[in-house]
């Protein structure tokens, strides 16, 4: 370990895989190492051995679940949006050859103790339970609006300014109802909460389309799921990171992040050896308090509770779909955040035939999170087997120009990548100095 690099990168989840493959393709001769045994960090899909030995110790798993190698079950649950910045990357690096991809069968919102399919054409709206006759008319004309929007053409605006009127204000000239406004800014514009409502509407219209582009890619919903569960991504785009000269070490302990006297970064020390080179990225988690410095470099910032519950049917009243996302919105449930139920099954590869894996999600409100998962839970029937989570966000505190010390985000509680790509373009362009430029190309989706 005598020899420098240009990157250190510690921590081998998503965020840390995407950026190490994209330096790499960059030309930085990049070093990767991980704690764990296993690619992934806290983005891993893990066998039954493994799950049941993180939540439970030794307990065995249950016979009746089938063969370990049959499961991969993810720890953060996210779906790729089609249209998405996550599938920007895949197709621009090529990773995609890697992957193999299959449609989430449903997208689903709970209103008023029941849950109903998510409309996103104007034509489905007209359908949709989730609305009267008169707000469906309302809801048509929202919708046609915002697909007929053109920002060079002030005859598509209707005296409306995407840059200064309040998404409230485009809400109240359509006439739209508070419920319908609950579906249409959480269940496709995929706001964990209502503070969009009093900003400028030109994001959530952009979040919008986003989710109509994306459900008319491939039909059925908006969005794609890799066979064998998510800890295949950050294995994909490590394996491109080594086809670019990238070096691998597993199940390596970080001991400590080795500065000069001006508090730059130097190296980082495993056992009795130290490597050096001019920057690192890593998770928080390698970043906690540095005992040797004193230094703290993260804070909290919240926390999330997960459920990975493992069910022996589909969901009832999703049309016995094989993967769904359901949407609680926090008015719904007198929150102040959303609960998000992501569920795959045998279909996609991560579990044994008949086995359903959901993942009910929210950000933690107060001091009793497993509570304020109930709504959620209520929701899927019988439970197997449930393993449960609560996660703290760590944000860092610094850009790390100053020290080349630059950390990234933990995973937060949003139901897709989108978040995950804005940290990778932060980092980027931290380290680089420039924006990162993509190149436009479709992604395949494996039919049944």
């Amino acid at each position: 370990m005598d020899e420098e690099y240009d990157v250190i990168v510690l921590g081998t989840g998503l965020t840390e895989c995407i950026l190490s493959g994209l330096l790499s393709v960059e030309g930085k001769k990049v070093l990767h190492m991980d704690r764990n045994d296993y690619y992934g960090g806290d983005s891993a899909s893990l066998n039954l051995t493994q799950l049941f030995r993180k939540f439970r110790g030794d307990q065995a798993p249950p016979s009746e679940l089938g063969r370990d190698r049959d499961y991969a079950v993810d720890l953060v649950p996210k779906f790729i949006i089609a249209s998405g910045e996550l599938t920007k990357i895949l197709v621009h690096t090529d990773v995609t050859r890697y992957l193999e991809f299959k449609q989430i069968a449903g997208s689903f919102v709970y209103r008023e103790g029941k849950i109903s399919k998510v409309p996103s054409t104007e034509m489905e709206a007209v359908k949709s339970p989730l609305m009267g006759l008169f707000e469906k008319r309302r809801a048509k004309k929202f919708f046609e609006f915002l697909q007929n929007w053109k920002d060079e053409d002030p005859a598509t605006h209707q005296d409306i300014n995407l840059d200064t009127a309040t998404m409230k204000a485009v809400y109240e000239k359509f006439g739209l109802e508070p419920g319908t406004q609950d579906f249409i800014g959480h269940a496709m514009a995929l706001y964990l909460d209502d503070d969009y409502i009093n900003k400028p509407a030109r994001q959530a219209y952009e979040r919008i389309v986003l989710y109509t582009s994306s459900m008319a890619r491939y039909g059925k919903s908006p969005y794609i799921y890799p066979l064998y569960g998510l800890g295949e991504l950050p294995q994909a785009f490590a394996r491109l990171s080594a086809i670019y000269g990238g070096t691998y070490m597993l199940d390596k302990p970080v001991h400590e992040i080795v500065t000069d006297s001006e508090g730059k970064f130097v190296g980082v020390r495993s056992g009795s050896e130290t490597v050096k080179a001019k920057q690192v990225i890593g998770d928080p988690s390698y970043f906690g308090d540095d005992k040797e410095s004193g230094k703290i470099r993260v804070f909290e910032d919240g926390k999330v509770v997960r459920a990975i519950c493992i069910l022996k049917h589909p969901i009832p009243g999703t049309e016995d779909a094989d993967s769904v996302q359901i949407i609680i919105p926090q008015n719904q449930v007198r929150r102040r955040h959303d609960i998000y139920i992501a569920m795959v099954s045998s279909t996609h590869n991560v579990c044994a035939k008949d086995v359903y894996v959901a993942i009910v999600s929210t950000i933690v409100e107060t001091d009793r999170p497993e509570q304020e998962i109930i709504p959620g839970l209520q929701l899927l029937g019988p439970i197997y087997e449930k393993f449960v989570s609560v996660t703290p966000i760590y944000t860092p505190i610094s850009d790390g120009k100053a020290d080349n010390i630059f950390i990234t985000r933990s995973y937060d509680a949003t139901s897709h990548f989108e978040t995950v790509v804005e940290d990778v373009q932060d980092v980027w362009k931290r380290i680089i100095g420039k924006d990162l430029v993509l190149k436009k190309r479709e992604v395949e989706v494996v039919e049944h």
